[in-house]
């Protein structure tokens, strides 16, 4: 839990500190294949042909079976699911559970949006990583916590020649509880410094 007073939290001192920095990284454990991308599409019921079909997929504007995006975030970019191992690059000191370690004067958190941009198309062989980075950290008030902190998150996918494939920014909003409000507002009665 955060326990830091909004007259104590350095915006621009957080903003310097976290604006860039990589938070985590993962190697795909497989190269993209075939059969994991046809079950995923019986299983969602997409028949598209440039995903499940080789010989049309062939003379298609991609030349080879590409992965539907449903499916990039992190099957082939990540470690999967099995066998389990310990995420590469992440620091136990930085892994808030919203806040990916950013400090915050609040520890509620909402996500607030997520957007996609698919630059490559990314084809059956490729072997692909990823790097999640902090984007922004600012502050803008809700009418909950006035002091509320919001932090972007972008996710790169590299393929195997250094190319970014694809990016997933993602939202997050960290506010105080209306305790935690109250218990700042009375701090600050008390030293005189206003509500």
């Amino acid at each position: 839990m955060n326990n830091i007073h909004p007259d104590d939290y350095d915006i621009d001192a957080v903003r310097t500190e976290w604006i860039g920095k990589l938070i985590s990284q993962a190697h795909g454990r497989y190269p993209v294949e075939y059969d994991p991308i046809r079950r995923h599409c019986h299983m969602v019921g997409d028949l598209n042909p440039a995903f499940l079909d080789p010989e049309v997929a062939r003379s298609g504007p991609h030349g080879t079976v590409i992965v539907p995006p449903s499916m990039l975030l992190t099957y082939f970019a990540g470690q999967g699911p099995w066998p389990p191992t310990a995420a590469a690059g992440t620091d136990p000191e930085n892994s808030g559970v919203f806040s990916f370690g950013v400090p915050t004067p609040g520890d509620r958190g909402i996500n607030m949006e997520v957007a996609w941009e698919f630059i490559e198309p990314v084809r059956v062989g490729d072997h692909l990583r990823l790097e999640l980075r902090i984007a922004d950290v600012f502050q803008k008030p809700i009418s909950l916590d006035p002091h509320a902190v919001w932090i972007i998150t972008e996710t790169s996918f590299f393929n195997q020649a250094d190319k970014v494939v694809a990016k997933w920014r993602n939202t997050m909003l960290l506010h105080r509880s209306p305790e935690q409000v109250s218990r700042d507002a009375a701090r600050d009665a008390g030293t005189g410094e206003g509500a």
